[in-house]
């Protein structure tokens, strides 16, 4: 697990980050939405990945990925929840959204593709508003409001994994 703030990634770092984050979100998902929002640079924002090799993985830079963002007020917005297409199903996702929670502070939010509601569900989370439009995709809002309710979702997803085409990831 690598948790690093923009100031301390290295320009390769940051390609294969922004290289995957844009292979899948803009390309896969044939979603043409402004993946760079000016977030990444800031002071408090937290780049979380796990590089890829060994227990069935092949060698990738940037095997899953996820971003941690300070909110105004206090909490912490997870998103960018993202696996290469060759290291999906390795639990990493889960990896790494459990991690930003056990070391950041909460509440959490993110807004979860409609069809990965259930999976951050088996992690805790629940709907925290009405589901929206967000560039022809559906999104549910949803929160954590503390880490116990983490640890009483067990740290890992109940709900089966999607099965759908696309990119089991979350904005």
């Amino acid at each position: 697990m690598i948790d690093r703030a923009f100031g301390e990634l290295a320009a390769r770092e940051w390609h294969d980050i922004a290289k995957l984050r844009t292979d899948v979100f803009v390309v896969e998902q044939e979603c043409p939405y402004p993946e760079f929002d000016g977030r990444d640079t800031e002071a408090a924002t937290r780049h979380c990945w796990v590089a890829g090799s060994g227990a069935g993985l092949p060698e990738l830079p940037v095997a899953a990925y996820a971003r941690g963002l300070a909110r105004p007020g206090g909490g912490t917005k997870i998103g960018r929840v993202v696996a290469h297409p060759e290291a999906r199903r390795h639990g990493l996702g889960g990896l790494l959204v459990t991690h930003l929670v056990r070391t950041t502070g909460g509440p959490w939010t993110l807004d979860a593709q409609a069809r990965l509601a259930d999976w951050y569900a088996g992690f805790g989370f629940s709907p925290a508003g009405e589901p929206f439009d967000d560039w022809g995709m559906l999104h549910v809002p949803m929160r954590l409001d503390s880490r116990d309710d983490l640890a009483a979702a067990g740290s890992r997803p109940t709900a089966s994994r999607p099965t759908a085409p696309r990119a089991a990831t979350g904005r």
